[in-house]
């Protein structure tokens, strides 16, 4: 049996009836030329006719009740899989639009994982049109972050188009890192060994780490430092209460066009989402004449993840900026981004990677005790909203000779956070996924719309206007001579 660490615990831990803690991922693939019309049934029973199941999707809790879930959180293998119900077949009504499919993903999302099992499901929607499916796939927060799941769901897929037979993800096992540790064992003598090296490892680093808050309270005390502090942000529309129901909704992006507004304007790439965001809630939040005048502030996850890891579980950082939708100048608001980014960069960059987890734990506390206690969408909250930015695949895939089109990543939200947006790249594109509650925005489908628009205004306002083709000259026509009059006229 294998421990949870603390911040996959967490996970577990605030979990309710309206913010179930799972994340997803929408793949959206084409049919391969000549597929018969049994393609997708003949796939799905395939899916479910593998022999082996790997970690993490053979694993389920230890105690599924909640005391078991908060006190002794753990994983055991399920010797008994129920391949059936975790992989489900279904089909949209025709023709299967983006918004039939939204609204699908929308309500599979909102169903919670059923602790007794393994935490993840699979579906295969058939009937998306121009000959189309695609793959949603849902896990638990404690069981994988944004890095590790697109690397989870990356391992079936190849390069290679005319490739056939091949394995689901679930049966697909991870390589071991060079040098990585056996995982620890839910036994007494390992707890006590792991609990004296999280001792050892925080009284080393308890300096750096009382630096490091001294930083974030000493900011709040002086904003002009720059540095965004935690409980900084206002409240707005999307830091209330929120249900258990969901929507989503995505945009897709050439992502030459968001590098090349990076580049003219010296921003980071991550500048530019931020930007982008920010400016589609300044402008839905002034629609509905919500707009808060001090800044709504991100909570951006950092991943600590070596590239070479293909483990699970969660290892992120988090660092906050400030989104100034206070500026109503566009490029004034583009430069305040860059600037808290860059004072937010310079904070974390001072900790050592070692303490990076204790940090994160010791910036997360707050949003943590709120979601436990009840009080989160009850007070002012830690950030008002997540905006991630998972880096992906730039090869174009295929699984089964159908070519991967789009990913759009499908996250969770809380009480306090009614919004989450993630982007993720693949194939020199990038894709943004919305996840929303469905009573507190039900017009979050707009905030995308403004995403693309944001993008447009910035093109328009920093790089330079596209020569247009020149005419071609056409060859005039000979030019006709005056007629001579005659003397008798």
């Amino acid at each position: 049996m294998k421990r949870l660490g603390t911040l996959d615990a967490s996970w577990l831990a605030v979990e309710s009836e309206d913010t179930p803690m799972h994340v997803g991922n929408l793949q959206i693939f084409s049919l391969p030329e000549g597929a018969p019309e049994t393609f997708l049934r003949d796939m799905v029973t395939r899916m479910k006719e593998t022999g082996d199941v790997a970690p993490p999707w053979g694993l389920k809790l230890a105690w599924s009740g909640l005391l078991g879930r908060v006190l002794a959180p753990g994983w055991k293998v399920d010797k008994k899989i129920d391949l059936d119900y975790h992989v489900r077949h279904s089909a949209l009504p025709r023709p299967g639009g983006e918004r039939e499919l939204g609204i699908l993903v929308s309500r599979l999302h909102s169903n919670p994982l059923d602790f007794a099992r393994p935490l993840w499901e699979c579906h295969v929607i058939e009937g998306l049109e121009n000959n189309r499916f695609a793959l949603y796939t849902k896990m638990h927060h404690s069981m994988i972050d944004g890095i590790s799941g697109v690397r989870l769901m990356q391992r079936v897929l190849t390069t290679d188009p005319d490739k056939r037979d091949m394995p689901p993800p679930w049966s697909v096992r991870p390589e071991r890192r060079r040098g990585s540790k056996s995982d620890s064992e839910a036994s007494v003598p390992g707890a006590v060994s792991q609990a004296m090296d999280a001792l050892k490892l925080q009284a080393d680093m308890a300096p750096r780490l009382l630096q490091a808050g001294n930083r974030l309270v000493h900011s709040v005390r002086h904003p002009e430092d720059g540095l965004t502090a935690p409980f900084t942000g206002p409240v707005s529309k999307i830091n209330h209460r929120v249900t258990g129901q969901r929507r989503f909704a995505t945009q897709h992006y050439q992502l030459d066009r968001i590098k090349e507004l990076a580049h003219v304007s010296g921003a980071s790439l991550n500048d530019i989402v931020l930007y982008l965001c920010g400016t589609a809630l300044r402008r839905f939040l002034l629609e509905q004449n919500e707009l808060p005048d001090a800044p709504l502030t991100a909570g951006i996850p950092v991943n600590i993840r070596p590239s070479d890891d293909e483990g699970t579980g969660t290892q992120i950082s988090f660092m906050i900026s400030s989104l100034a939708t206070d500026e109503a100048d566009p490029l004034t608001r583009l430069q305040n981004i860059k600037a808290s980014t860059r004072r937010a960069k310079e904070h974390l960059q001072k900790l050592p990677k070692s303490a990076l987890t204790q940090y994160t734990m010791l910036l997360m506390s707050p949003y943590i005790l709120q979601l436990m206690s009840g009080l989160g969408g009850r007070m002012r909250p830690v950030f008002n909203v997540t905006i991630s930015n998972v880096p992906g695949p730039q090869r174009t895939l295929y699984y089964e000779g159908a070519k991967l089109e789009a990913m759009y990543p499908v996250s969770l939200i809380t009480h306090g956070g009614a919004l989450n947006i993630t982007c993720l790249s693949y194939d020199g594109s990038l894709n943004f996924g919305y996840t929303g509650c469905r009573d507190t925005l039900p017009s979050m489908q707009r905030l995308a719309v403004y995403t693309g628009e944001a993008l447009d205004e910035l093109e328009s306002l920093i790089l330079p206007p596209k020569a247009k083709p020149k005419a071609v000259a056409k060859p005039s026509a000979p030019r006709k001579q005056p007629t001579k009059k005659s003397k008798a006229d």
